[in-house]
């Protein structure tokens, strides 16, 4: 309950248009924005997450619990707005509730806090096959890694610029006219002895694909290479279209699933290995945070890379608890908590 207060504080109220009918007034358009002034009380009712389980038996005849679904609902949702324009704004409480209701529902995806934005594909459904070794089970579907890109690429985040400052000094291949000039002749006649400065950007949002034991992630885009001239000025040469397919490396850290891209090879992917994949890298190590509870510490993780989703299978432990059991107390544990946490994430 205090991690949904907590959540609560932090929502904001979106901006709400339409046409409805008012009574007495009739039909009305109206447009709710960040203006005016004042204070408004907001109640939540019947705010429920709901777990649907089933109860069995394993090889040894202890009973194991096992989740068949996962949802929330949020019962009720009361507006009442105070000062400045609140007698108008009372009027169209209800459609503002509404509106705020649906805002309070939240899913396993990455959003722009500054530009919400729906990605263009859904969370297509899975389920998580039967373990029976660890306490807790978390899948965490492609859609979940596919909606950070979307979230990255709109945002324009995915965009460098490449100096030869940013190349390793023990590299031979330099970002100059001279390298350049070894595939295309003209370059080094008309630029001698000049700096190169490649734009890399993404032209399409990166995609991952999950296969049994690997992540691959592709990324579409596009490098334009330019002489700095002495006068700082840009001359262009170039513009190749990028078409990059590369596996990725999933691990858990603390609470979350992180990730990384591995490395590329020539002069074009040593520059993508030196300056772009240090950034892309940057931002999958922000990850994304596992479903956990307050005191909670995930012990002896593991990670399985499936058909469409990863497959987190782990221990916990509480502050203040041992942490980690004998075969004896996991068991007995498992009994009582063995949880598969699914359908939220997807």
């Amino acid at each position: 309950m205090a991690v949904l207060q907590q959540k609560l504080k932090s929502i904001k109220i979106p901006d709400m248009s339409g046409k409805e009918k008012v009574s007495p007034i009739g039909k009305v358009r109206y447009s709710l924005t960040d203006k005016d002034h004042g204070s408004f009380d907001l109640s939540v009712s019947g705010l429920t997450i709901s777990a649907g389980i089933g109860v069995s038996r394993d090889e040894t005849g202890c009973p194991t619990v096992s989740s068949a679904s996962c949802s929330t609902s949020i019962g009720g949702v009361r507006i009442k707005f105070h000062g400045g324009a609140s007698w108008l704004y009372n009027m169209f409480s209800k459609f503002i509730e509404k509106a705020l209701r649906k805002a309070l529902s939240d899913k396993g995806e990455f959003y722009n806090i500054g530009q919400h934005h729906e990605p263009p594909f859904t969370a297509p459904p899975f389920s998580l096959p039967e373990q029976a070794s660890s306490m807790l089970y978390i899948g965490v579907s492609e859609f979940t890694l596919n909606s950070a890109g979307f979230v990255y690429y709109s945002a324009g985040v995915l965009n460098t610029n490449v100096t030869d400052d940013m190349i390793p000094k023990s590299s031979p291949l330099r970002l100059n006219t001279q390298t350049f000039g070894v595939f295309i002749p003209q370059i080094a006649q008309s630029y001698p002895n000049m700096s190169v400065k490649l734009i890399v950007q993404a032209t399409q949002q990166p995609h991952a694909t999950m296969q049994p034991s690997n992540v691959t992630v592709e990324v579409m885009g596009s490098i334009a290479a330019y002489v700095i001239k002495p006068d700082s000025t840009l001359a262009p040469l170039f513009v190749l279209g990028m078409k990059a397919s590369t596996s990725a490396n999933l691990l858990i850290s603390g609470k979350k699933l992180v990730g990384s891209i591995q490395s590329l090879q020539t002069v074009l992917q040593l520059a993508l290995k030196s300056a772009v994949l240090p950034k892309v890298n940057e931002l999958l190590k922000e990850g994304f945070p596992l479903p956990t509870i307050d005191k909670m510490n995930l012990v002896n993780a593991q990670i399985q890379i499936l058909k469409d989703y990863v497959l987190i299978g782990t221990d916990v432990a509480f502050t203040g608890s041992p942490a980690r059991y004998s075969d004896t107390a996991k068991a007995r544990y498992l009994s009582s908590v063995y949880y598969h946490y699914y359908t939220c994430l997807t």
